[in-house]
């Protein structure tokens, strides 16, 4: 059970960098929990994060079954020893995301990310009912994840706010500026905003003047270094840094995440193997990197300096 209230959940995760571990399967794609968990402790050990999402979507959570989701969250939980919030993954369907929900509160999560629902785009009146079932679930803190076929407009999530006050974050996947401003405007402080387009460092500083503090870096995985001086130069405005990071790692590392379909969660895994701490595959329908890409990739990670 989490010892912080939804309220401080969300007020420690807007103060600095998430983290989004990726989860570690051996060769028969069966979850490794003691790779997973020495993964998340060596993510910790830089103490600056301020929260640790397991099983999103860097996780491969649409690739996990609800009882995998339970265990990489406990084994999260147990790596974090209540060092910083750890936020689990819940998502598809309203029965099911609201039984995720209740497995990541026993399992000592602090909170839960809402993924999209599977496969429909519902009406704004459906996703304010399924929002509202997810919330009254769980008395841990909750974060809607807007993108995809799951997106809610400010006016149903004023709604939800108003009843659940468990409802503390607002994840953007969706870069409508216009959609994001309305939600601030509407929202103000009540909220924790978090940045969560692909490759987020792209859209951070943009973000940063829409009250976005913080964003999920799964470039953390690989780069924890580099990635929290890169965020540190977004928080401070450091234009000069932050386009030298971009134009030397950033870019280059996007152009090859763009080869193929899928490839946003291929190519952390990638990186993680690229500096020595494997991950092994990932689970279809993704598809791993080729060698070509992989070398390019490990060349351009070797090859990256200090932002």
């Amino acid at each position: 059970m989490s010892n912080l209230s939804p309220q401080e959940t969300a007020k420690i995760l807007a103060g600095g960098l998430l983290s989004f571990p990726v989860t570690h399967f051996d060769a028969d794609l069966k979850f490794q929990e003691g790779p997973y968990r020495e993964h998340c402790e060596w993510l910790l050990s830089f103490s600056r994060l301020t929260g640790l999402f397991c099983a999103g979507g860097t996780g491969e959570v649409f690739s996990l079954t609800p009882d995998e989701v339970f265990q990489v969250t406990r084994a999260a939980v147990a790596a974090a020893k209540g060092r910083t919030p750890v936020i689990a993954g819940a998502g598809y369907g309203t029965a099911i995301a609201v039984e995720m929900a209740k497995n990541a509160e026993k399992a000592g999560a602090d909170g839960i990310l809402l993924l999209p629902t599977y496969l429909m785009t519902p009406s704004q009146e459906g996703m304010v009912a399924h929002i509202d079932a997810v919330c009254k679930a769980t008395s841990i803190a909750v974060i809607v994840y807007n993108r995809d076929n799951g997106i809610i407009n400010e006016q149903s999530l004023a709604r939800l706010c108003e009843n659940n006050p468990n409802l503390v974050g607002f994840k953007d996947g969706v870069g409508n500026i216009e959609l994001m401003m309305r939600v601030y405007a509407k929202m103000g402080d009540r909220l924790t905003y978090i940045g969560g387009l692909p490759t987020a460092e792209t859209f951070a500083l943009p973000y940063l003047e829409m009250g976005v503090t913080t964003y999920s870096s799964a470039i953390f995985n690989f780069l924890p270094e580099w990635a929290l001086a890169f965020y540190d130069a977004v928080r401070a405005k450091d234009q000069s840094r932050i386009i030298r990071g971009m134009r030397e790692f950033v870019l280059p590392y996007i152009a090859i995440r763009n080869e193929k379909e899928g490839y946003a969660v291929s190519i952390v895994k990638a990186g993680v193997k690229a500096i020595g701490r494997p991950a092994g595959p990932v689970r279809p329908p993704l598809t791993d990197l080729n060698a070509d890409q992989f070398e390019r990739l490990k060349e351009l990670i070797d090859a990256t300096k200090p932002v």
